[in-house]
């Protein structure tokens, strides 16, 4: 199979590239920042994955705000629209999404079938969704991965947590009681193949094991033999990302129905082994 990959340098993309050239897929990596390029590129490509996307992990100012919404809804348009003169088209388009297209509850469960929330991020997620489906009109199959919390020791947040917890002065966030819908990386690509391969429609990537705040910031540390004491404040956390810290004080618990329903199985669906696993 010949797979496009516009994102393919992040941290995903990246483990996502290794795993498809490791099954014997060729990898073409393409930029959306030049959408008639990357949509010449992706000529006789069987796949499309997009996993490209300004860093949600920074303070939210108007201008990153702007940014973010451009980069997962305006730029992929321009490339869809661009693909019409294309061919031969590639016959299905993976994107990226997040659970943050559920909103956040302290109380609720969230699946594949649950409606959007209302903040920034789910708007953002609702429209990412909405310019991937653009490309039905061109008789491809469409398919949003819906990312939780994915974690890896070369890229994403647990990357960062690390040398705060090797150094014991980790512990929960703001009341801890916010949900943490995670996933380990080698599931992420797991769950990437599968939309690959064959499925349409969206699809959490998420582990069949949510856990809130407190008991993940305590496993974190007990895997790495150090404290977890030192909670963080909410208004450090606002300080640092303004509007973004409710990426890190709410939360959503979101299981994966559809994922396991079309057949995945996960490596890691409990967090103490996730974590043993990449700490090891």
């Amino acid at each position: 199979m010949r797979v496009a990959v516009a994102g393919a340098s992040g941290f995903i993309g990246t483990h996502l590239d290794a795993a498809l050239r490791a099954r014997g897929d060729e990898v073409v990596e393409v930029s959306l920042r030049d959408p008639r390029q990357a949509a010449q590129s992706v000529a006789g490509c069987d796949v499309v994955v997009n996993l490209a996307g300004e860093s949600l992990a920074q303070r939210w100012t108007t201008d990153v705000k702007r940014r973010v919404m451009e980069s997962r809804s305006t730029l992929p348009a321009s490339f869809l629209d661009e693909l019409a003169a294309v061919e031969p088209k590639p016959k299905a388009y993976i994107s990226a999404s997040a659970v943050g297209y559920y909103g956040t509850s302290e109380a609720a469960t969230f699946t594949e079938t649950s409606p959007p929330g209302n903040h920034f991020l789910a708007e953002v997620c609702v429209a990412w969704e909405r310019t991937a489906q653009r490309s039905k009109a061109y008789g491809m199959r469409v398919a949003m991965v819906r990312a939780g919390l994915v974690l890896g020791t070369d890229g994403g947040a647990l990357s960062k947590l690390l040398p705060i917890f090797k150094a014991g002065t980790g512990g929960r966030v703001g009341s801890g009681k916010q949900w943490y819908s995670w996933i380990h990386i080698d599931d992420a690509v797991g769950v990437y193949l599968l939309a690959i391969d064959r499925v349409e429609g969206p699809m959490n990537a998420t582990a069949p094991n949510p856990v809130r705040n407190e008991e993940f910031t305590r496993a974190l540390a007990g895997a790495l033999h150090r404290p977890s004491a030192l909670p963080v404040p909410s208004f450090i956390v606002k300080l640092a990302l303004g509007e973004g810290a409710m990426m890190v004080l709410e939360g959503q618990r979101v299981l994966p129905e559809r994922t396991m329903n079309e057949g995945y199985t996960f490596k890691y669906p409990a967090l103490d082994a996730a974590l043993d696993n990449l700490l090891a």
